[in-house]
Parts: C-alpha cells; structure tokens; sequence
C-alpha cells in the first residue's frame, strides 16, 4: 500500500463509508447497501473496489472465495486528508473560514454548535491530533 493513497473520488467515498460502517465487507454486501439507495449494477461496485485496492484506497483479502474488502485507512485519517486538501483549495488555509463556510452550508442546531465548542475546547489543550 502506498504511504499517501490518493484522495477518493466521490463513488470511492461512498463505497469506504459502507466499509467503515459495516466493516470488512463481500462486494455483494456493498452492493446491496448502495443499491437500496440508487440504482448500481454489481459488476460497477466490483471494478470500483479492485480499483480501490490498486490505488491503496481498500484491501482486499482473497483468502475466501468472495473476496472481502476493508477501508485502507480510518474514516478519521481519510476525513482529515480531505479536509486538508479542501482548507487549502477553496479556504487559502483559514481554517475560520472552513469552519464558518460548513457551519453556514446548513442550518446548525444548538446541540451540533455545542458539540463544535467542545471540540475546539479540546483542541486547544490538545486532545486532537
């Protein structure tokens, strides 16, 4: 696996966020959760995912007959890897701005703004990495 997988196009993070959330994964069981969302062909999540495993995004285990499939990386690892790349491409590096310009795209609950003021809380005394 390469030390920096590239970043995934928008079909490979949906195909990582049925593995983070269900965890290793047949590509049948991908199959089925995406196609209870939109219609997809199992043949397309195959190639996706061996294209994923040949770009250091996914690994594949082939130990069994249907091969199983795992995220690469932690969803942590992947979001900050994203994130990173979107502060410098749209925001110029301001992370206010970032943070401003996510908080305005949707309307934010009381909750969602304490929880935001409890990770910056925990940022600064260094609990986040």
């Amino acid at each position: 696996m390469p030390s920096e997988p590239p970043k995934p196009t928008d079909a490979e993070l949906e195909i990582l966020c049925v593995l983070w959330s269900r965890g290793p994964s047949t590509v049948r069981a991908v199959h089925e959760v995406i196609a209870e969302r939109k219609p997809t062909q199992y043949t397309t999540v195959l190639k996706q995912l061996q294209v994923m495993a040949d770009k250091g995004i996914a690994q594949r285990d082939d130990a069994q007959r249907s091969h199983v499939y795992q995220a690469a990386r932690s969803r942590e690892w992947t979001q900050r890897q994203l994130a990173g790349d979107l502060l410098q491409r749209a925001f110029e590096g301001s992370a206010g701005s970032l943070v401003l310009g996510a908080l305005s795209a949707k309307k934010t609950s009381k909750r969602e703004l304490a929880e935001v003021r409890r990770m910056l809380d925990d940022y600064e005394k260094g609990l986040f990495r």
